[in-house]
């Protein structure tokens, strides 16, 4: 689901040229999606979920590889406002899905998610590329949960079973009112 954001018309003035510019109004619309991610990647040779702490060049510039309406210009992209700017940020953190997935542990890579390994993940789950437009939130947990029902299931330790075989027995014996 794409964000809509509508940049109205302003002046500003540049410091370099030291002129005014008037940008003109203004809809924007965005899409966080493996697509995005992967224009971004592409500039600026990084993870982009595993890099933290972004410039705001690289911030700016991922809000220009979510448009879905062609480039943006500098302009436009340093005029829009703060709380508009908190809209595109709660867009890009919201999990867009009621599923949360419990992490049954498992081995921590060292490896970088990158879009390249989204799309493995994709391939090898066999989901079909047009989840690449879904929200990159949305597409990350569909995986997990792929992911999840496809571990084997954990096997019970030996006081586990026994545990299990002595509340069947007792159940079994009150049902048929039985002594062994």
């Amino acid at each position: 689901m794409p964000l809509t954001i509508e940049i109205p018309g302003v002046e500003m003035f540049n410091n370099l040229t030291q002129e005014f510019i008037t940008v003109e109004p203004t809809t924007l619309v965005l899409e966080h999606s493996l697509i995005s991610i992967s224009k971004w990647e592409a500039k600026w040779k990084i993870s982009y979920i595993d890099t933290k702490d972004k410039t705001r060049d690289q911030r700016l510039d991922y809000i220009r590889c979510m448009s879905l309406k062609g480039d943006i210009s500098d302009d436009v992209l340093y005029s829009i406002a703060p709380q508009e700017m908190q809209k595109i940020n709660n867009y890009i953190n919201d999990s867009m899905s009621a599923t949360v997935v419990k992490n049954t542990g498992g081995s921590a890579s060292n490896q970088f998610t990158t879009s390249e390994l989204i799309y493995s993940w994709m391939v090898g789950y066999q989901i079909p590329v047009e989840f690449e437009k879904w929200h990159l939130s949305r597409l990350l947990t569909l995986i997990k949960v792929i992911s999840e029902e496809n571990k084997p299931k954990k096997k019970m330790t030996p006081s586990e079973i026994a545990a299990r075989n002595k509340a069947l027995n007792a159940k079994n014996r009150a049902k048929y009112h039985s002594r062994g």
